[in-house]
């Protein structure tokens, strides 16, 4: 499972060799133990704290801890320093970088990412026949950019960089605005928005991008993948480049989650704090998030490449297939 310590004031330590989380609620204390080999991860926010015990076991079980911003965004985690990535992944990885490799893998993601757009939004005319013409031309729209991009050739990325970016935004523009139009009137929103999120919708899907972002780090990691070297995502300072170019294919599994929350009305303003400029999630949004989009990676099953599989499980794969394709076993995963 996956541990996430949200509520101000909780602390983490270990007791009779397990983890033991101490928290306040409505006045009383809480106390709950979890054997370590049950977590695969902690995710701590901000006003919680933990003991080196607490850290010195989850090393010894390889669990890492990641800590968050108050919008799910990962800031920093600890890893047990020797975990066993190769040097000749990374060395073939900064090869392809500089490569039409690059090219190759950036257009597979980016494209696969659109065509989940395209396809979620299909989905949507089976219940909703009295949109369907405007959904269908939404849908058609969407595909378009990912014919356009498909049509792209290069030597290098940086050659096709910008244009990959406006189509990839052009189809990111016309998806999120097609989902606030069937969502309930009341949460309709205007694109996309983070830091702070201007509604309901961006706030919830900013914390599943964050849940998302420190799981991709984890399973590129875990296949000798340096995250921070990017193929279509700049080198910037402390930037995790190739966690944002490999994320692309999978944002529809955050997207989904949120959107289905959202359309069984299962979000109410009690899972809202008002703040500056914006909303965002208090404990109990996201608890709520948490709970649901966890389940929906690590627990359903799904045909995924002639397997059944969870999500999270098809992800690490495409990650361990993408590190042993970089050195040439094409096949391995």
């Amino acid at each position: 499972m996956q541990l996430f310590i949200n509520t101000p004031g909780s602390y983490l330590h270990v007791k009779d060799e397990m983890f033991e989380v101490r928290f306040t609620k409505e006045g009383q204390e809480e106390k709950h133990q979890l054997a370590a080999h049950k977590v695969t991860s902690i995710v701590l926010s901000k006003s919680a704290a933990l003991s080196t015990d607490a850290i010195h076991l989850a090393l010894k079980f390889n669990i890492d801890i990641v800590v968050v911003e108050h919008d799910g965004h990962p800031i920093g985690r600890f890893w047990h320093s020797k975990l066993g990535s190769t040097t000749k992944i990374r060395k073939s990885q900064l090869e392809a970088s500089l490569s039409a490799e690059a090219v190759t893998w950036t257009k597979k993601w980016v494209i696969q990412k659109i065509e989940n757009q395209a396809e979620f939004i299909h989905d949507l005319i089976k219940h909703r026949t009295t949109q369907a013409d405007y959904l269908k031309g939404q849908e058609e729209k969407i595909k378009s950019q990912a014919i356009t991009l498909s049509n792209l050739k290069a030597d290098k990325i940086q050659e096709i960089a910008d244009s990959i970016r406006g189509l990839e935004g052009t189809a990111g523009r016309i998806y999120f605005e097609t989902l606030s139009s069937v969502m309930p009137e009341q949460y309709h929103f205007s694109g996309r928005s983070s830091r702070p999120a201007k509604d309901a919708f961006n706030a919830f899907l900013n914390y599943a991008y964050g849940i998302l972002y420190s799981r991709v780090e984890r399973i590129l990691i875990l296949a000798g993948i340096e995250p921070y070297l990017g193929f279509l995502h700049r080198d910037d300072y402390n930037q995790l480049s190739m966690v944002f170019d490999f994320i692309e294919p999978y944002r529809i599994h955050a997207e989904t989650s949120v959107f289905r929350l959202f359309t069984s009305k299962k979000v109410n303003q009690s899972h809202l704090d008002s703040i500056t400029n914006g909303v965002s999630l208090n404990t109990e949004g996201k608890k709520l998030i948490a709970e649901n989009f966890i389940d929906y990676l690590d627990n359903q099953t799904i045909r995924y490449n002639g397997r059944n599989l969870t999500r999270m499980h098809g992800m690490q794969l495409d990650a361990h297939q993408f590190a042993n394709t970089l050195i040439g076993k094409e096949n391995g995963n």
